[in-house]
């Protein structure tokens, strides 16, 4: 008997392999249960042999164990294929290396070495395709046993090998008409259009030093030092920072107000990023320079120098218009944020253990923690939130097929790169050296997936007022596929599948069944009570 050894974790390439171990495709975060479609590389998923079988037997609602059976005629190209690439390895006297008969292979080192080979060449594609056709999503890396080989000489015995792998449990989604989903009305105001003009006047503003106590909304050159237990843990200097900006630690705006240059002032306060990040610090800041900014007259002079406008007041209405577009675009974020936490609510299914498991390691290791830490309820609790909404938006991504075009999964890792503050030619380079590529195209697909949800979900402001996802986030591609929604799990399935059983249930239960059904179906229920529990009170009632 053969026992696959598991592959080292790390990978995200779907249906990746080393040696004999089969890697799953990419689970949650790091890996996800199926990758989209990038449009522009087809690739067409593994098929079994005609005589290849697959079984799938349902362990619980999150696993499943997978038996393969790969016969003779069609495991044997991948033991001639195996015998010749160890003929290329060695040397033996009498042959050219590469150019070995099989049967001296075979002589040499024995028949177990080449099925060993061709097990290790071919375990990942048979287990590929035996996913791909019994419709299973793996969570986790499979457990593999290889229970039968052609290991004797002339054996011409199956390939059977046993896979136990967490799997995807079956998700099924509410009908988008169950959901009214209800969002602040847009309403532009005065104060609106001012902001965003103060804001074009910004642009356009200088900097003047001067001589006073600093205040909001003044730039400062400022330096800090952090300090935990009067250990010095980070520090900047010669840093340009505008109060009330809200860029940095949290308490220095308050600390740098009335500050003249030269004058410094100590808060406390948890550091926002780095080694220490989180923790309470003792920060001093110093200020250096204060400045203020002098805007332009909002007049028609500067209407023609910062836009295409003739008049402020013509400058004005084009900027109402601004904050209304920008509002509306809320408002449907709004309204995607909002639905995301009822279908949160509305949908329930099992979480893989082991993959969950995983996840809240790598969760507490990302923070420098370790299990049993005590944040891990908290880390728990994420990591079950987040597995939770990836695995329903994967339903909603394969219902809908979304397809990720290269231009767009390039632009939104252009946006992340721009995000994490990197290069984005640096960041691509170093997302497809971690083969987290997919796992980018993933999350695109879920964001789309979910506004493909939207546009079919009743939105409404707070005036009662319908509002126009689709002029937001524009129309849905006129070959966009609708899933069926709503429909019932397996075991719902099942149990509408099974004729009623009164053993099984309550005695008022049963009556009310009775009350519904025609005399046929009560004349049925009627012998099976008899034949199980043989209830006399019920009986009295079904009889009388």
């Amino acid at each position: 008997m053969y026992a696959a050894r598991q592959v080292a974790d790390g990978t995200d390439d779907v249906s990746a392999v080393t040696s004999v171990g089969v890697q799953s495709t990419i689970k949650w975060g790091r890996r996800r249960a199926s990758a989209p479609r990038i449009t522009g590389r087809p690739r067409l998923p593994p098929t079994l042999g005609e005589l290849v079988k697959s079984s799938v037997e349902n362990l619980d609602p999150t696993k499943v164990k997978l038996t393969v059976e790969v016969p003779f005629e069609e495991f044997k190209p991948a033991i001639d294929a195996a015998a010749k690439e160890i003929g290329k390895q060695v040397n033996i006297p009498g042959f050219r290396r590469g150019h070995v008969p099989a049967r001296v292979i075979e002589a040499q080192f024995g028949r177990g070495v080449i099925i060993d080979e061709a097990v290790n060449n071919s375990l990942d594609r048979y287990y590929g395709a035996a996913i791909e056709e019994n419709s299973l999503r793996p969570m986790s890396r499979p457990e593999v046993d290889v229970t039968a080989v052609p290991a004797e000489k002339g054996s011409t015995d199956d390939l059977v090998f046993v896979v136990t792998v967490e799997v995807r449990p079956e998700i099924v989604i509410p009908e988008p008409s169950s959901f009214k989903i209800t969002v602040d009305a847009v309403e532009v105001t005065e104060e609106d259009i001012e902001d965003r003009l103060t804001a074009l006047r910004e642009r356009f503003g200088t900097l003047k030093e001067v001589e006073r106590p600093a205040k909001e909304p003044d730039y400062v050159t400022i330096d800090m030092v952090a300090k935990i237990d009067g250990e010095d843990v980070d520090s900047v200097s010669g840093v340009s920072y505008k109060i009330g900006s809200g860029t940095m630690v949290e308490g220095i705006d308050a600390a740098l107000t009335g500050l003249k240059a030269g004058e410094s002032a100590t808060f406390t306060t948890n550091l926002a990023g780095g080694e220490h990040e989180g923790e309470e610090a003792e920060v001093t800041v110093t200020v250096h320079e204060v400045k203020e900014s002098e805007l332009p007259e909002a007049d028609d002079d500067f209407a023609q120098l910062a836009s295409e406008f003739d008049t402020v007041e013509e400058l004005r209405e084009d900027l109402r218009g601004e904050v209304a577009k920008a509002k509306a675009s809320a408002q449907v974020y709004e309204a995607r944020d909002l639905l995301s936490e009822k279908l949160r609510e509305a949908v329930d299914f099992p979480l893989p253990k082991e993959a969950l498991e995983e996840e809240v390691v790598r969760h507490l290791e990302m923070e420098g923690k370790k299990p049993g830490d005590e944040h891990e309820p908290e880390a728990r609790e994420e990591s079950e939130r987040l597995m939770r909404d990836q695995l329903l938006l994967d339903v909603l991504a394969e219902g809908f097929a979304i397809d990720i075009e290269q231009n767009e999964l390039f632009s939104f890792m252009v946006q992340q790169a721009q995000a994490y503050g990197m290069d984005p030619n640096e960041f691509i380079q170093a997302a497809a050296q971690a083969n987290q590529v997919s796992s980018f195209a993933a999350e695109l697909a879920r964001g789309k997936a979910l506004i493909a949800y939207l546009r079919l979900v009743d939105v409404v402001d707070s005036n009662g007022e319908q509002v126009d996802v689709s002029a937001v986030v524009g129309e849905a591609p006129e070959d966009q596929t609708i899933p069926e929604f709503g429909q019932k799990t397996a075991k719902e399935r099942e149990a509408d599948e099974k004729p009623f059983d009164p053993a099984t249930a309550k005695i008022e239960d049963v009556l009310a069944y009775v009350a519904a059904a025609d005399e046929d179906e009560k004349a049925r229920i009627i012998e099976a009570e008899k034949a199980g529990k043989a209830r006399k009170t019920l009986l009295e009632k079904l009889e009388g």
